[in-house]
Parts: C-alpha cells; structure tokens; sequence
C-alpha cells in the first residue's frame, strides 16, 4: 500500500511540475493571419522600398560627384 502511494505521488509531482513546459511549447503554434494581415504586410514593405530607391540613386550621385576629376576655372586678366 505503501508503494502504490509513493507511485502516485511521484506520477503526480511529475505530471504537476510539466505541465508548465507543455504550456511554453509553440512547437504546434499555426499562423491563422488572413488576407488583410499580409496585404498590410506587404503595404510596409512597398514603403520601404519606395523610399529606398532615391536614397540609392542621391548615394550613387554623391559618389559620382566626389570621384569625378575637379574643373579649374581659368581667372581672365585684361
């Protein structure tokens, strides 16, 4: 009699001590985002990109700016 209660309250403490593991677990966790989410979604990343475009081209022309070989005016005497 004696085991059979020890046997229960070791399966007891166990199933008590992970339950919280169960809870934590997203090993099954399903993404249920519809239409709207990824439509927005996308929405963000149109924006970023659009702003990206003339942050690239204003780069490429401060970089053509500063390689590009210096023009000396020429001072004219009378």
């Amino acid at each position: 009699m004696k085991a059979l209660k020890n046997i229960a309250l070791t399966t007891l403490l166990t199933l008590i001590a992970s339950t919280s593991s169960f809870a934590a677990s997203t090993a099954g966790r399903v993404d249920n985002s519809g239409f709207l989410v990824w439509a927005f979604l996308g929405f963000c990343a149109l924006i970023v990109v659009a702003q990206l475009v003339p942050a690239v081209l204003v780069m490429f022309g401060i970089v053509k700016a500063v390689a590009s070989p210096k023009e000396v005016a020429e001072q004219k005497s009378h």
